[in-house]
């Protein structure tokens, strides 16, 4: 592998023009990894129709081979190169969300390898929004499997930096497109059963796609992660159903592990905001270094600092979440505090990323 850190290997803001990203896009014609900007976070890419090429993707990552990928295209003309007959709901989404942040599972065509889909019959699809994604795909020409460009289990990239800390030199190059617009993952629908299912909350939330397709069904790993939290969440504006268990199925989307996106710093969550705010003070006040994340503005702040104010909207709290947890994460602090967000069906997501990054390690 090339050093991305080196010039001509990093392909910066300034450097977009056709030529370099032409250059990105020949290492992934060639079996080479290259990672790349999306408006959600920063994707590992490889050619998805390239079984040696996923594999280095699996192999860079330390991810499990029970943990699929996402294909991303160029354009929905590209859909039917991997995936087979889109259901009339699934287009309805695609008319309404793509480009964008949503991946809908569908059954996969015949020429998509097994390690892209976990062994499954099914593939994640997205088309994604950045300008710049665009243009490399278009580019490269062919489908391109890419998750989060970061050793697995760790917290996802929304910068180039963050890229270049986590993988290093093991990959071809990576092209820095800037921060990241919505900071976290896609929103993960499976379009394959009826009615639609969850498999993973992301920017696209719940009370908007079912004003699109009506009733969504929640999968059951979100069900019992976020048990007592959908309870309270729940209302008369959303129909959203939990799913039917089954253990032995085969998964049809990442971001179903029980912890994930977590920093090497240890997480604690409160049950709200005023609760952290005590537990932040009191560890200090015992001379622990402590890291906060918060929603609440500085005249409510403990004594003692990194405090971490973001905003206190679904959106905005979720685009500045990863770019504070590696943040904190490189502060060398004993842990780092945040709270649980508001129980509300548009702070699922956010909720599931914390949740998932606080769980220890089994």
């Amino acid at each position: 592998m090339t050093d991305p850190r080196v010039p001509g290997n990093r392909f910066k803001n300034s450097d977009h023009r056709t030529e370099l990203l032409e250059r990105a896009a020949e290492r992934i014609r060639h079996g080479g990894l290259v990672a790349f900007p999306t408006e959600t976070v920063y994707g590992l890419g490889a050619n998805a129709l390239d079984p040696q090429a996923v594999a280095a993707i699996f192999r860079v990552k330390g991810r499990p081979s029970t943990n699929p990928l996402i294909v991303h295209l160029a354009d929905d003309a590209i859909l039917p190169q991997v995936a087979l007959a889109i259901p009339p709901l699934a287009r309805k989404l695609m008319q309404h969300f793509w480009p964008g942040p949503l991946s809908l599972v569908l059954q996969k065509h015949p020429q998509v390898p097994e390690i892209v889909t976990a062994g499954g019959p099914t593939v994640a699809v997205r088309w994604p929004a950045h300008p710049i994604a665009q243009a490399f795909l278009r580019l490269a020409g062919v489908p391109v499997a890419a998750p989060s460009a970061n050793r697995s289990l760790e917290i996802s990239p929304s910068c180039a930096e963050h890229v270049v800390a986590s993988l290093g030199d093991q990959i071809d190059c990576i092209i820095d497109g800037g921060p990241t617009l919505t900071g976290i993952e896609s929103t993960v629908v499976d379009a394959t059963v009826t009615p639609m299912r969850l498999l993973r909350p992301g920017p696209i939330t719940v009370r908007q796609l079912e004003s699109v397709v009506g009733p969504i069904e929640l999968a059951p790993h979100l069900r019992s992660q976020h048990l007592a939290y959908l309870q309270d969440a729940f209302d008369s504006t959303s129909t959203a159903q939990p799913g039917a268990e089954s253990s032995s199925e085969i998964a049809r989307s990442p971001g179903q592990m029980r912890r994930h996106y977590a920093p090497k710093t240890p997480l604690l969550l409160a049950e709200s905001e005023a609760a952290s705010v005590e537990f932040v003070h009191a560890l200090r006040t015992a001379g622990e270094a402590v890291g906060w994340i918060t929603t609440l503005d500085a005249a409510q702040h403990p004594p003692g600092q990194p405090n971490l104010q973001l905003p206190a909207t679904p959106m905005g709290y979720a685009a500045g979440l990863y770019s504070a947890l590696h943040l904190l994460d490189g502060m060398k602090l004993s842990r780092i505090v945040a709270s649980h967000p508001p129980h509300d069906l548009d702070w699922l997501a956010v909720a599931d990323r914390l949740t998932r990054a606080a769980a220890r390690e089994q």
